[in-house]
């Protein structure tokens, strides 16, 4: 496995940023994609959550490694929003949040936060997603459902992320009908996992105030460095073939793997993981013949 260190920019123009990045499909950071002067750096921390949002029952996530059959894992547990920041705050720990947007329950808040919109409009500003974790936790390599451009901006802490092209898909041992890999790229098992060793990659590292773009389709894995949390926005598919992928992502493909796990049970997973294999098979030999 190959990684490169993703580049950090500032004041690029809308043009440019169009031009090189999102029209090639390539990761960024960008230093100033979210306002420095956003009241959201001076106002937001973790007393002022408790305060307007501490007695929210939230639902609590921990390690994925148990649940690769499925598009997204069971809760661990629940606690107050209250507690759980209390918890991340105090020691490192696997538990997160997924699901629970601090911007939907407390609307006004997205007011706190302001744009150097490069995209010429095309993110959703209106669709913010909120997300925390605590010093260790992890969100297993995958692929967005809607296979949206990404702006992952980060307020607290520090997340290093990997990111994949999607035509590595095979190579990572994508699990068929769903939008994660089964295989384990922080602790590679090369033995059964032989792909793993051709597939290359992005290492980005964002501190408070960086933004980093994920272009469509990209995969990526995402460790918290510290607790902390960050602010998503998304920008539409740009190409009519990422449109429709992620059109039957989500209207056909997740549905069809949920009737199919019902019905099959352990079989169809273990049939899926046989699949995923035998394509990433076929992908090593293919880069073989083009080493050759």
């Amino acid at each position: 496995m190959r990684l490169s260190t993703v580049q950090k920019i500032i004041n690029i123009s809308p043009d440019q940023f169009l031009k090189t990045y999102l029209s090639r499909a390539k990761p960024v950071i960008l230093k100033d994609f979210v306002s420095p002067e956003s009241p959201a750096f001076s106002k937001w921390n973790y007393d002022y959550f408790k305060e307007i949002a501490g007695e929210q029952t939230v639902n609590i996530y921990g390690s994925e490694i148990e649940s690769l059959d499925r598009v997204a894992s069971k809760p661990i547990g629940q606690s107050t929003f209250s507690e759980y920041l209390d918890l991340i705050a105090s020691s490192p720990t696997e538990h997160r949040l997924f699901l629970f947007n601090l911007l939907s329950i407390k609307p006004e808040l997205k007011n706190d936060i302001w744009y150097n919109d490069v995209t010429k409009g095309k993110i959703l500003k209106w669709l913010p997603f909120m997300f925390f974790g605590g010093e260790g936790s992890i969100t297993r390599n995958h692929v967005d459902i809607d296979m949206s451009h990404v702006f992952i901006t980060q307020f607290q802490g520090t997340k290093r992320i990997w990111l994949f092209p999607w035509e590595q898909s095979d190579l990572l041992y994508k699990l068929p009908y769903n939008f994660h890999s089964i295989a384990n790229i922080k602790e590679p098992d090369y033995q059964e996992f032989p792909g793993l060793k051709y597939i290359y990659g992005y290492e980005a590292i964002i501190e408070p105030g960086e933004t980093l773009y994920i272009p469509s389709g990209w995969w990526h894995y995402i460790q918290y460095e510290t607790e902390g949390y960050s602010v998503s926005v998304r920008a539409l598919p740009s190409s009519a073939q990422e449109r429709w992928r992620g059109f039957k992502n989500l209207v056909l493909i997740r549905h069809f793997d949920n009737v199919m796990r019902t019905l099959f049970k352990d079989k169809w997973f273990h049939f899926k993981i046989g699949k995923a294999k035998r394509k990433a098979n076929r992908a090593i030999k293919r880069q073989k013949n083009f080493q050759i």
